[in-house]
């Protein structure tokens, strides 16, 4: 450990880190030390080419960078002095030098590190007369990202994630001197599985998201933390949301789940929240053997008017339930009770897989299914045995992942399946009651990635139709049922602490305890 001091306030931190390493790994880089940096990022490999991050180190004739310059013991390090303001200064204006001055019609605008830091630090007036210079302007480098060459700064901070993160190096530097521009090479789109966090890395709005370009300014939107759902990984993200409506997710920093990155797939599945084919009404089967809608309170009273007559004439032995991996923790333990208080014995659970790198995206693409398993929910294999071979009756199904274990022709012959889920699919069919239920971005609760971090995901919108998560839902229905336990509103702070009361795994790690970043369940029995 080394004891420096910043402006006259000291620090002990690791010897082996720069400036800004050292104050990023103290949470106070821009947040009590401000260093301003453009070609600095704390998950990419040193540049060292914008220079402004110029400190003063007492002792030192000439000012250092702070980005390339290892902390040691005794160094006093100085930011606010007229030497490092003035370099400051003349950095900014040599980088304004061509800027276009196009910041009403820019995307990034709102959110620009050159607007922000031309105004902290930069100079009054510009000195230059001579006209910009002209680059490439809105051309298409990858199925998801714009380029404008002209707002380029030369950060390379693209270069450096393609080469270092997504290792497809799709990007470079061409030319020299001032007639360097960053362009992919020749015969290659900017095409990757990540390839959009080259957008959030810009500090300028050289690249833009073809999805997020010119949909809302982002003063409108409210960036509320929550975690990606697209997969088991469980990234962290800001949610950009405004007038009720889901705009964009970027990642947000969890260093123990995905650094400051997210794939491109689970960035754009925010787009299901809105969806054409979400489930806004309640669906019961009539006598006449077809779907019809109905008031959520009457398909209750149907499910569980069809649940008593089974339980009547063959008994509880007979119903199965299948839990949705994607239901949140406190889910999946209400359904748990729920079944309990029914006297269901068998149960399991399904999801859905795909590709997967060993980077950030997982195999299985449901945000909860380890949860799932912690609170004892089998593979369905087992369950799909007794379901075929005509030992099941009824089935209570949390969304529609059960048609990749039994087909619907297999499902068409059960007396009873009541269908809990999110978005119309080939499950109504077989269905007899459809009960819709609230997307993850739309409640709140805790979710268990694949390495059993229990993370928390907050209510950024509301469904404009008559919905509730799964577990209230169920809540509902278990009143109608008249089950022991079911006659209380719920809850999911109360209901997270009886989780953690209930399996000893998740003590501690409810709603409220589990913090910004999750944490990891213990190793004990769940």
């Amino acid at each position: 450990m080394a004891k420096i001091t910043i402006d006259d306030v000291q620090y002990e931190v690791e010897d082996s880190l720069t400036i800004l390493q050292a104050m990023d790994r103290l949470g106070l880089l821009m947040h009590g030390v401000d260093i301003p940096h453009y070609c600095w990022h704390p998950k990419l490999s040193i540049d060292g080419s914008c220079r402004l991050c110029q400190v003063e180190i007492v002792g030192q004739p000439k000012l250092q960078i702070g980005c390339n310059t290892p902390v040691r013991d005794g160094m006093a390090v100085l930011t606010k002095t007229d030497r490092v303001k003035r370099a400051r200064e003349g950095v900014m204006e040599l980088l304004l030098i061509h800027h276009p001055l196009d910041c009403p019609i820019c995307d990034q605008a709102g959110e620009c590190k050159l607007q922000d830091y031309a105004y902290d630090y930069g100079v009054p007036h510009a000195r230059t007369i001579e006209p910009r210079r002209a680059r490439k302007k809105r051309v298409e480098i990858g199925p998801r990202v714009m380029f404008d060459q002209e707002r380029c700064i030369l950060c390379r901070r693209c270069v450096r994630f393609t080469r270092e993160i997504s290792k497809t190096g799709e990007l470079a530097v061409f030319n020299r001197g001032e007639a360097s521009v960053i362009d992919t090479f020749p015969g290659t789109t900017l095409d990757n599985p990540y390839s959009v966090n080259v957008v959030d890395i810009c500090p300028v709005g050289a690249l833009t998201s073809k999805d997020f370009r010119f949909q809302i300014r982002s003063w409108f939107l409210k960036d509320v933390s929550s975690v990606c759902t697209g997969c088991s990984n469980g990234c962290n993200i800001h949610v950009g949301t405004a007038h009720n409506k889901v705009y964009r997710y970027t990642p947000r920093r969890n260093d123990a789940v995905n650094d400051t990155w997210i794939c491109d797939e689970g960035r754009l599945s925010y787009h299901a929240i809105g969806a054409p084919d979400r489930l806004s009404f309640a669906l019961v089967r009539n006598a006449e053997a077809v779907l019809e809608e109905t008031a959520l309170a009457h398909a209750l009273e149907a499910a569980a008017a069809r649940l008593r007559k089974l339980i009547a004439a063959k008994g509880a032995g007979v119903i199965a339930g299948v839990a949705s991996p994607h239901a949140t923790n406190e889910s999946l333990f209400t359904f748990q009770n729920f079944l309990t208080a029914l006297g269901v014995k068998l149960s399991g659970v399904t999801v859905a897989r795909g590709e997967a790198d060993d980077f950030l995206l997982k195999a299985e693409k449901a945000a909860n299914i380890e949860g799932a398993r912690r609170l004892g929910f089998a593979e369905i294999s087992t369950l799909a045995e007794r379901v075929r071979g005509g030992g099941v009756d009824g089935l209570i199904v949390l969304g529609h992942e059960v048609l990749g274990a039994l087909d619907a022709t297999t499902l068409a012959k059960l007396d009873t399946v009541i269908v809990l889920d999110t978005h119309r699919s080939p499950l109504e069919r077989v269905a007899h009651v459809v009960l819709p239920v609230r997307h993850a971005m739309e409640q709140c609760g805790t979710l268990t990635n694949h390495a059993g971090r229990v993370q928390k995901i907050e209510m950024v919108v509301e469904p404009t139709w008559e919905a509730y998560s799964d577990g209230e839902t169920l809540t509902r229905l278990g009143a109608w049922l008249g089950l022991e336990g079911f006659n209380m509103a719920y809850d999911v702070r109360k209901v997270s602490q009886r989780l953690g009361a209930a399996h000893s795994a998740f003590a501690g790690h409810d709603f409220d305890s589990v913090g910004e970043h999750g944490l990891l369940l213990t190793k004990g029995d769940a």
